[in-house]
């Protein structure tokens, strides 16, 4: 009997097994024939999504490489548009989780503040003026409301209320409103998904919730795993130098919703970042990078199934500049010491207009043989680092630090104009390097005008006869007005429009074109040119107005020989990490005249006299390098001190190097030769800039 019942079981046994090994054997068959294994069947589930990868961006040299503005890396927190739920409930908890986990984390400072176009709180918000009065504003606006199926004239509430559900924030039926949230919290979500709608977040637009945070807050946040929350790297620009060569750098912002319809369209993403003031701005092309595209797939529980980089990001190109860094800071402390000293020393003179109210200026510094911009400061300046932080402060100051007197600024040249004049007359042919003027203090134009020499009014007499060397290095008025008198202001405009002044200088960055005396501008202004303004235009008065930049550049074709160059700032573009270069700036003519032969070095010498002997000889007795170079002291008008000039240029035998200073109210056109010197002492000597404040004050 006990053997029958084991026959039995080993055969339900048996059976068991060959059941077992059929259905085994049915599903291996079904894997191999239809390939429906566990894998497939996940990935039947899963989902794919994608990130893009920002490229660095390209970093700032100055000419002999030295680093000016680098990339340092920060870190960003975003929501994932794949990895968001699809009820509002959930959607909205994850918006307020994450907010709430970087401000309970630290970093409630690193939360960025969405762009919305409507004034006021949750649910009364009214239309922000001043967002709509961008034409640009308004046609995404209206394209928002195509894509949300609205007609362009919905009204605000009828807007409002839409959103409101559709965002489940609120449940509006015919017979009353029911809030999910609080008021704070309605607040904070309305604002928010109205700019993901705004930005088009999508799979491959994350939305940022917080930036530059710092590694405490992002181990806090990462510490809670919520799901849809990503950090990802960005690049911060860091000055090196910063407070140095603020003006010529410029800086880097979000794209303003004005003009993001322009950057969307040439494929940036709605939150980057672009160069939006000076070389920033103006190699945005170079120094912008293209971000790459990470593909993610995951299971239906959020698992990661896999990770690919589909896009590889290119880093942006590096962008080397004619400036020499050491010059640019020698020229803006140098430049700032010599404003404090003329306003102090002032302070303890007597009388007024000495210089007490100085307090701006500019100096410039460029090649004469190229255009290229070696020094560019302009006083008072400011830090790129904290530009946006404060940039209502720097608005708000009244010796407006944003503004470039260095390119924007105009002034009135005063004698620095008078070289420019003599080239021009010693050309045409009007006077010769013999021609005398007798100075007796005042010169005999007519009945009713007879205007004085700036040396009758300080000392009662005249500087008696002049020839055009004696008459630059005295700064003799008369003389010139004899030949201003001479050359007419037609000629004398035609050759000075040649040198560069009252043009553009081609800088890539923005610039004043200035104002060139005449009887064109004079008409334009609805007045009447008459012969006596040609006389006040040829010593640099009348309405003749120039920036720094122009003076800078007129000097290098006084005495380079005619030529005039266009001014730059960019001198090459390399690829990265490679080097080779890409774009390189060659030197461009914009206008010549052919001097004839002897008025080069006439003019030369007599600009080497004015620091030899005469009236910048204090600031260069005894200095090591033979140079040349003007002064000028320029009425304002007003209740002010007078402007103070200097145009120069070193060496004397092979210049290298032409400056510009303006200090504006510094009272003698002198004391801006100290600027001058100490360009030089860096540029020609290699000896950074230490403040000598003692040894100005001293000076007579």
């Amino acid at each position: 009997m006990k053997k029958v019942h084991t026959t039995l079981r080993l055969a339900a046994i048996a059976a068991l097994f060959i059941v077992i090994c059929a259905v085994y054997l049915v599903v291996l068959v079904r894997l191999q024939i239809t390939g429906q294994d566990y894998y497939t069947i996940i990935e039947q589930e899963s989902k794919t999504r994608y990130i893009s990868i920002d490229a660095a961006r390209g970093e700032i040299y100055d000419r002999n490489g030295k680093a000016l503005v680098v990339n340092t890396t920060n870190y960003s927190i975003s929501l994932e548009y794949g990895a968001m739920p699809r009820s509002n409930a959930e959607f909205n908890a994850v918006i307020l989780d994450t907010r709430a986990a970087v401000k309970n984390g630290g970093g409630e400072s690193c939360l960025t503040e969405p762009v919305f176009p409507f004034k006021g709180s949750y649910p009364n918000y009214i239309r922000d003026g001043e967002f709509f009065a961008s034409a640009t504003n308004r046609t995404k606006f209206a394209s928002l409301l195509r894509r949300l199926e609205l007609d362009e004239d919905t009204t605000d509430k009828e807007l409002f209320d839409y959103l409101r559900s559709r965002y489940g924030i609120a449940k509006i039926t015919r017979s009353e409103t029911v809030e999910n949230y609080s008021e704070e919290e309605a607040d904070r979500l309305f604002r928010t998904r109205f700019h993901m709608e705004y930005m088009q977040f999508s799979r491959v637009e994350p939305y940022t919730i917080a930036e530059d945070v710092p590694l405490s807050t992002l181990t806090y946040v990462k510490e809670l795993a919520i799901h849809q929350v990503m950090v990802t790297e960005k690049e911060a620009r860091t000055y090196v130098y910063d407070g140095y060569a603020s003006h010529i750098l410029g800086h880097i912002a979000k794209i303003p919703a004005e003009e993001l319809a322009a950057y969307t369209e040439k494929g940036y993403p709605g939150d980057a970042y672009v160069g939006r003031s000076g070389m920033e701005k103006v190699c945005e092309e170079y120094l912008r990078g293209e971000n790459g595209v990470l593909e993610i797939v995951e299971d239906a529980y959020g698992n990661i199934i896999s990770e690919k980089v589909i896009k590889e990001p290119v880093p942006g190109k590096d962008v080397y500049l004619t400036i020499d860094i050491d010059l640019q800071i020698s020229a803006e402390k140098a430049l700032a010491d010599n404003i404090k000293v003329i306003r102090e020393r002032a302070k303890n003179e007597k009388g007024d207009h000495d210089g007490e109210d100085a307090s701006c200026g500019a100096a410039v510094a460029v090649d004469p043989y190229t255009g290229e911009v070696l020094a560019l400061a302009s006083y008072p300046t400011f830090n790129l680092s904290d530009y946006l932080e404060n940039y209502s402060l720097y608005s708000a100051d009244e010796k407006r630090p944003l503004y470039n007197r260095a390119t924007l600024g105009t002034y009135t040249p005063g004698s620095t104009f008078k070289p420019g004049v003599a080239a021009a007359a010693l050309d045409a042919g009007v006077i010769t390097v013999n021609t005398t003027v007798y100075d007796g203090g005042f010169y005999a134009f007519s009945a009713d005008y007879n205007p004085r020499c700036w040396y009758y009014l300080r000392y009662n007499r005249g500087h008696g006869s002049q020839n055009v060397v004696q008459a630059i290095q005295n700064s003799c008025n008369v003389f010139f007005y004899d030949v201003g008198n001479r050359l007419g202001i037609e000629k004398m405009n035609e050759y000075i429009k040649k040198f560069g002044l009252g043009e553009p200088t081609g800088i890539e960055i923005g610039e004043s074109s200035g104002i060139l005396a005449g009887p064109a501008y004079s008409e334009s202004r609805g007045n009447i040119w008459v012969p006596g303004n040609t006389l006040q235009a040829a010593i640099g008065q009348s309405d003749n107005m120039f920036s720094p930049l122009q003076l800078a550049v007129y000097t290098s074709a006084l005495i380079n020989g005619g030529t005039r160059y266009k001014a730059h700032l960019l001198r090459k573009v390399t690829e990265f990490p490679s080097g080779t270069v890409v774009h390189e700036n060659t030197s461009e003519i914009i206008a010549k005249v052919e001097l004839r032969d002897g008025i080069l070095q006439t003019i030369k010498s007599a600009m080497k006299d004015v620091v030899e002997s005469g009236s910048a000889a204090r600031i260069f007795r005894g200095y090591d390098i033979a140079v040349g170079g003007k002064t000028g002291t320029a009425q304002v008008g007003g209740d002010r001190s007078d402007n103070a000039l200097f145009i120069g240029f070193a060496p004397y035998s092979a210049p290298k190097i032409a400056v510009a200073v303006v200090i504006e109210q510094g009272a003698n056109g002198t004391d801006a030769a100290y600027t001058a010197k100490a360009m030089y002492d860096s540029f020609l000597k290699g000896e950074q800039y230490v403040s000598q404040y003692n040894e100005m004050e001293v000076l007579p």
